[in-house]
């Protein structure tokens, strides 16, 4: 796949296909490392660490269940 970059603002961005950023699990809200082997930039999600998923995890539980669990707590 080639691709060509685009402006934003004073900068340039690189526009990812919805498919690539689903098989990679990446939203607006994912960290990404990027860095340069001297030929090639490389740019991958930032891999958490199990307290850190599991921080993450809780939080999306608790967002989806919040009904839920305000109810069982009364």
């Amino acid at each position: 796949m080639i691709k060509k970059l685009s402006a934003v603002g004073n900068s340039l961005g690189l526009i990812i296909e919805r498919p690539i950023l689903e098989l990679l699990h990446i939203t607006k809200d994912t960290s990404l490392e990027v860095k340069t082997d001297g030929e090639a930039l490389i740019i991958r999600p930032v891999k958490l660490s199990k307290k850190e998923r599991l921080c993450e995890s809780t939080k999306r539980m608790m967002a989806t269940h919040e009904e839920t669990l305000r109810k069982l707590a009364k």
